[in-house]
Order: C-alpha cells, then sequence, then structure tokens
C-alpha cells in the first residue's frame, strides 16, 4: 500500500494549522493548534525532503539519455537511490503510533533480589549508573527514597526522573539486571551471581489515575536509618497501602510528614498507572509482541559480567566488552540499540 494519500493529508493537516494560527486563534485554541503543529513539524520537513528526492531522481533518471550528461545523472541517481529509501523508512518510524507515556518524566526503583549483601552493594552501584545517565542527559535525577545497608549496598532506591523524553529512553531498562563478579568479602576468588530488578514507571498526574481517598489505609511512625537506629524522634514517616490494589508505599526521607506523604502519593500514582498501562497492553497481543521486554520485571534482560569486562542485552544479544563506561552512565549505545529494535519489530508487524 502507497504512503502517499497518508502523506498527502498530513502535509494538508499541517497546511490548515498554519492558516488557522495565521487568522488569529486566541487562547486554549491557539495551544492545541501550536503543540499539534510542532508534533507534525519534523515529519512535514522529511515528507518534503522525500519529495524533492524523489523529484531530483525523475530529472536525472531524464538527463542519463544525454551522452554529455549521463555520467553526472548516473551518479547523483546512486546517491537519490541511497537516501530516497532512508527517508521512507524514517518516516515509517514517525507515522508508528506512539506511546502516549513517551515524553513523561519516569520513576525509577531498584532493588535487590537475589544475592544477598553483593546484590545490594550492586544495587548502589547500579542506582548511581542511572543517576549519571540522567545527568548527562541534562535530565533532573531527585531521590524521592535512598534506604541503604550498613555495608554501603542499597535495599530500595526510588528516583524521579525529569526532563524530555524520560520514560522513552528508560522504559527498555525494566527487568531483572544480572551481576557476576568476585564480591569484596569473598576470600577464595569465586565468581557469584547476583540478581537485582529495576522498574521504570511513567509518572502519572492526578488525571490520569483516579484514587478515592476511602480507599487508603495510612499509617505514620517514625523513620530510622540503616541499623534501626532513629532518623528523628516525630512520627514523620509516612506508608499508605492502597486496599483494592494491595499496593504499599513507605516513604521516610524527608522530615516532614506531609512532604514524605506527597511523595508516596506520586510513588503510588505511578504504580496504579503503570498497572493500567500493562492492563491495556495485556489485550493487545500485537503490541505485546512488538514490545522489546519493556515493563515485565520477572525477566531476566542484562548480565554485568566483571572478570569478561562484558555487559550482555540478552533480548537482541548484544554485549559490548566496555562495562566501566557502562558502569560509568554511558548506557545510549545500549538503548540506542533496543529502540532500533523495537522500531524494526513495531514496522514488521505494521
Amino acid at each position: 500500500m502507497t504512503l502517499d494519500p497518508k502523506l498527502d493529508r498530513i502535509e494538508a493537516r499541517a497546511d490548515e494549522l498554519r492558516a488557522a494560527l495565521s487568522a488569529g486563534l486566541s487562547g486554549e485554541e491557539f495551544g492545541r493548534a501550536s503543540k499539534e503543529l510542532a508534533e507534525l513539524a519534523p515529519l512535514v520537513a522529511r515528507i518534503s525532503e522525500l519529495r524533492e528526492a524523489e523529484r531530483q531522481a525523475e530529472e536525472a533518471e531524464a538527463l542519463r539519455a544525454d551522452p554529455e550528461l549521463a555520467a553526472l545523472a548516473e551518479a547523483e541517481l546512486a546517491e537519490l537511490r541511497a537516501r530516497i529509501p532512508r527517508l521512507l523508512r524514517e518516516i515509517q518510524i514517525a507515522l508508528l503510533p506512539r506511546d502516549e507515556a513517551d515524553e513523561r518524566a519516569a520513576i525509577l526503583e531498584i532493588r535487590p533480589a537475589a544475592g544477598g549483601d553483593e546484590a545490594a552493594l550492586f544495587a548502589a552501584e547500579l542506582f548511581t549508573t542511572y543517576q549519571r545517565y540522567a545527568e548527562g542527559r541534562g535530565w533532573r535525577f531527585e531521590i524521592l527514597d535512598y534506604n541503604a545497608t550498613e555495608l554501603g549496598g542499597l535495599r530500595e532506591g526510588i528516583a524521579e526522573i525529569t526532563g524530555r523524553s524520560v520514560f522513552a529512553r528508560l522504559k527498555y531498562e525494566s527487568g531483572v539486571h544480572r551481576v557476576q563478579r568476585v564480591p569484596a568479602t569473598e576470600n577464595q576468588g569465586r565468581i557469584h551471581t547476583s540478581t537485582i530488578t529495576v522498574a521504570v514507571l511513567p509518572e502519572a498526574e492526578e488525571v490520569d489515575v483516579a484514587i478515592n481517598e476511602a480507599d487508603l489505609r495510612i499509617d505514620v511512625f517514625r523513620a530510622s536509618g540503616a541499623g534501626g537506629q532513629h532518623v528523628n524522634k516525630t512520627e514523620s514517616a509516612v506508608r499508605i497501602t492502597h486496599m483494592p490494589s494491595g499496593i504499599v508505599v513507605a516513604m521516610q526521607d524527608e522530615k516532614s510528614q506531609h512532604k514524605n506523604r506527597a511523595k508516596a502519593m506520586k510513588i503510588l500514582r505511578a504504580r496504579l498507572y503503570e498497572q493500567q498501562r500493562a492492563r491495556a497492553h495485556a489485550t493487545r497481543a500485537a503490541d505485546r509482541r512488538a514490545q522489546v521486554g519493556t515493563g515485565d520485571r520477572s525477566e531476566r534482560i542484562r548480565t554485568y559480567n566483571f572478570p569478561q569486562g562484558r555487559v550482555t542485552d540478552h533480548r537482541i544479544n548484544l554485549t559490548l566488552h566496555k562495562i566501566d563506561r557502562i558502569m560509568a552512565g554511558e548506557l545510549d549505545e545500549i538503548i540506542d540499540a533496543l529502540a532500533a529494535e523495537d522500531q524494526a519489530a513495531r514496522l514488521a508487524e505494521a
């Protein structure tokens, strides 16, 4: 099926929006039209580039009959024959249904799974890896909860990451991450295998999730730190239980009960919103087949092998021998490969 009618409609819609804005829209209508036009602009530019390349190819094809210009026309055609399919693919990718959550901020949750102290230590290191990645992209990384162990490991770490296309980049990180290395506490040099879980949830607004206050059980208690010592003597820590879903969120990082409650509600909304999204995805078999392991916390997605200096993403059979750089926050090569595989799968499905 040709793309031309669809591309014609997109260009016509952009022209319609430009005309409406020039005519003097105001208020909410102006905002909606401006936003839609801004979203269409990159695609319209690609379509214009494709149209121009196709026009040039037709002209070059006609010039091949001229003996004096044949060689020049042939060279131009070779370049255009490589460029046109690339533009078409970019347009096809842009036309794929977008995940409405891609532009949202994200809630990152990291917890040790199997492996005791070593799992907790690696959880702390990976938490720092994501913090460095966020800083490298100019995102804001706010720690909502950080429950440390006496050895410097991490029982649970939760952060809010805000910036452009945060969830679109980090959604592929949800799952089980496995580490293979000799722990600092190991005297005989044996390699241990430990696992941690990573969950990346799109941040939800109040309008996304309706929470009935009557469905919440809210308990307050004294915050405590590693080893059980009290951080303060007031009941500032908050535990919120959403009774219909069974989701429990506890927050104690702030000295203010109100701040802890606000953070806990933010996490609760994100988890409920992700539940809604998971149910919607489960009803769309094609959509589920097209995913590259996004969101399933029980799926082992990646292995970090320190003795061999390699990181392997099992979903796309990608192995990189640069573990130090990856742990330093250089995740783009992995994420770009996962995004490309996801796009290819969805194009094939379409």
